[in-house]
């Protein structure tokens, strides 16, 4: 009877599906870079995101005098203004800075130039780039690393600017510390490890609030 009853509870018990283990996917990170000499730079900055997210690049026009596109990571899109004006044709076709802008967890342009500084602030959108921090959601982090000379750093305007992207919640990656007056780009790998440790916690948090609003 003992192996009978056995039988008879094994022959109800269901089959459980056992769902494939799916890895988290790796932060998806923006990267852009204007045109200044710190963008000879941007290869290693690349690089060095590339190593723990998956990215994007945006190149203005005059940031290509000093990028070579070889230098980048294999496979690393590479997205300029000419992208966007040549893909599209007619209305339905893509947006490829609205596409760009949605696609990114996070966004950091590094050189940020005086230049392009000054059309944040004033809103335009006159390039691709332009157009994709216009389109931005503000609830994604967006960080900005400026590179320029003393002077032009040092200018009044430089200060207001900063205030504004401030106030618009944007991270202003300061110069190397010793070196604030002078307008100089942090470098690479210390921009990375701050855009790193900054996603980590900003992650922790909002997956903290995910589960606050759950109960």
């Amino acid at each position: 009877m003992m192996a009978s009853s056995s039988a008879s509870i094994l022959g109800k018990r269901k089959s459980i599906a056992i769902a494939p283990y799916v890895p988290p996917r790796k932060p998806r990170v923006l990267l852009a870079a204007c045109g200044c000499v710190a963008a000879n730079k941007f290869a290693v900055l690349c690089h060095c995101f590339s190593q723990w997210a998956e990215v994007y690049t945006v190149l203005t026009k005059s940031s290509q005098k000093f990028i070579s596109i070889t230098d980048l990571p294999q496979g690393v899109p590479v997205y300029t203004d000419e992208f966007e004006l040549l893909s599209w044709r007619k209305l339905g076709d893509p947006v490829h800075h609205i596409d760009i802008a949605n696609w990114a967890d996070m966004m950091v342009i590094a050189p940020l130039s005086a230049n392009t500084l000054s059309k944040i602030v004033g809103g335009f959108s006159d390039n691709l780039l332009t157009c994709i921090v216009r389109a931005w959601d503000y609830s994604k982090p967006l960080f900005v690393a400026t590179a320029m000379n003393t002077l032009m750093f040092r200018n009044p305007f430089t200060e207001r600017h900063f205030h504004a992207i401030l106030d618009l919640g944007i991270n202003l990656i300061q110069p190397p510390a010793g070196r604030r007056n002078t307008g100089e780009m942090l470098e690479p790998e210390m921009i990375s490890y701050t855009v790193k440790c900054f996603l980590e916690a900003w992650m922790q948090k909002q997956q903290q609030g995910a589960n606050l609003q759950s109960f």
